[in-house]
């Protein structure tokens, strides 16, 4: 049934994609500069790819290199918006389709060793074959692409620069956070590979023992991600020492922001962090058009001075850039951690019981589609919290505010839970309630717990996704705690109960990061 569930919720998904970003193929100049090409990858598998070099290009003058790895199920015409404009500007730029999707060869190792290796084949082939500078090479991509070359930062020396757009560093924490399955997330990502690629016997075997919440396979799922994840080779990316630039979207459900931010303040070189509004890779999507975007006018500027040498000023500005959910204009910090700086917390008081099994309301909305909303038109998922059945729904409020409050960061709970049962699953919202009792969604992330004693409390510190969201004044802010959320997979056997507490010995609360007026 589930399996059922990943191709139905991807045909349309990945079909629309893929036919929303074909016209990228006439933005390419066909008079000389572009052309199509086979590289032979890892263990001699044909990559599919395509080259655009600078007019007038010689064997005689090297140009720096840019690799792009594609996205998840994308044709390799995804970039050729972008390869041209690279390609103006005085790049040689080499895209190519990573193995298993479309007309390359091999399958789908999700971002595994081969995928890795292909990565530096094909920087071998650019130098073989086109007039590119071994000295100047960078790797960009969205998504996939974007995970692909963080761990080929990590694994090849010659790779001075890297755009990760809308990607991963931690897989685990991107698709299993607070030990609970992403469901959309996963069968997007899984029919979309069935649909455009071929999925290779390990991939299908992670992606069935996910879905069917098989916790003997844990172990196995846990050790397939940390080693598709960059974080886990922080230390060769850090010593090889390649400029990163990371960029997301707050509401990316696919690969939420955590991580990426996690993963920022653990580079010790050249590295610069922007957040935006939307969802996965819609912060991209418009560029990969070849219209006027934020996202890679930041990744060309960061090429022009890692790569060319270019004096932009890019190096002194404040490297962590976000963008509220709002019509405000970016906001530079010097770091991630400053976020912190300013905390305020609302108690979590009293005893809530709710009963486990029943969407309450409350929910995270639909994978690509909400956020989507909330990007264009600031239309995040609502839920009226007077309305919330308390039966099946926990809700604290703060007090009422007096100004605007400007979240900025990670909402962290803290709470003590008992169950009837040994496992469960929670899923926590943060809301900003009008004077209506209409409730926008802030932010949102889940927690599931096993091998627990019936009627034994402990301790639960979840950190909700990253968000930037100001709240007017007038407004509150709510915390709404359920246990299903179309999202995730819940693990509540039937008829558990959850009860909230909050002891004088440690009372709970939520920890709010504001902005410093």
């Amino acid at each position: 049934m589930r399996r059922s569930l990943v191709l139905a919720v991807s045909a349309a998904l990945v079909a629309g994609t893929a036919l929303g970003f074909a016209p990228a193929t006439q933005a390419a100049d066909t008079a000389g500069s572009l052309r199509f090409v086979d590289i032979a990858g890892e263990g001699g598998t044909v990559l599919k790819a395509n080259v655009v070099t600078p007019a007038g290009a010689d064997a005689a003058t090297r140009h720096p290199l840019i690799v792009l790895p594609t996205s998840w199920a994308m044709p390799q015409v995804e970039y050729l918006a972008q390869a041209k404009k690279l390609a103006d500007s005085g790049y040689v730029v080499v895209s190519y389709n990573s193995r298993g999707f479309w007309q390359s060869g091999g399958e789908i190792e999700t971002a595994g060793p081969k995928d890795v290796a292909d990565a530096s084949k094909v920087i071998d082939w650019a130098l073989a074959n086109t007039p590119s500078d071994p000295d100047h090479v960078g790797m960009a991509g969205v998504s996939y692409g974007a995970g692909i070359s963080l761990l080929a930062a990590a694994n090849d020396p010659r790779i001075k620069a890297v755009a990760a757009l809308s990607g991963w560093a931690d897989l685990i924490e991107s698709i299993y956070s607070g030990r609970t399955q992403h469901l959309q997330a996963a069968a997007l990502l899984g029919g979309a590979g069935y649909l455009t690629g071929r999925p290779g016997p390990e991939l299908q075997q992670i992606l069935g023992d996910f879905l069917s919440s098989d916790l003997t396979k844990e172990e196995d799922m846990i050790a397939w991600g940390r080693k598709r994840s960059a974080v886990e080779q922080l230390d060769r990316i850090n010593a090889n020492g390649a400029a990163i630039m990371l960029g997301n979207a707050w509401g990316d459900t696919i690969f939420p922001p955590n991580q990426y931010a996690s993963f920022y303040e653990k580079l010790t070189g050249p590295k610069r962090l922007e957040f935006r509004p939307g969802d996965h890779a819609t912060a991209e999507a418009t560029g990969l058009l070849g219209l006027p975007n934020d996202t890679w006018t930041s990744a060309h500027r960061w090429f022009d001075h890692y790569l060319k040498g270019v004096d932009n000023g890019i190096d002194r500005e404040r490297p962590v850039q976000l963008k509220p959910r709002s019509d405000a204009g970016y906001e530079g910090y010097p770091d991630w951690k400053s976020l912190d700086a300013n905390r305020r917390k609302f108690d979590l008081g009293g005893t809530q019981r709710i009963r486990a099994n029943v969407d309450s309301g409350a929910n995270g909305g639909v994978v690509m589609l909400s956020n989507l909303l909330d990007q264009f038109f600031q239309a995040p998922p609502v839920a009226s919290v007077p309305l919330l059945p308390r039966a099946f729904a926990g809700v604290w409020q703060s007090e009422r505010y007096d100004a605007p409050q400007r979240v900025r960061g990670t909402v962290k709970v803290h709470t003590t839970v008992s169950s009837t049962e040994e496992s469960g699953t929670l899923v926590a919202y943060l809301y900003d309630v009008g004077p209506l009792g209409l409730g926008k969604l802030v932010s949102n992330a889940p927690y599931t717990f096993h091998d627990r004693t019936p009627g034994q409390p402990f301790g639960v510190d979840l950190d909700l996704f990253s968000t930037a969201y100001d709240v007017p004044a007038g407004h509150r802010l709510a915390l709404v705690v359920d246990t299903v959320d179309p999202l995730y997979i819940e693990h509540n056997p039937t008829g558990a109960r959850l009860t909230f507490s909050s002891p004088a010995t440690d009372p709970s609360y939520v920890s709010v990061p504001l902005r410093a007026e």
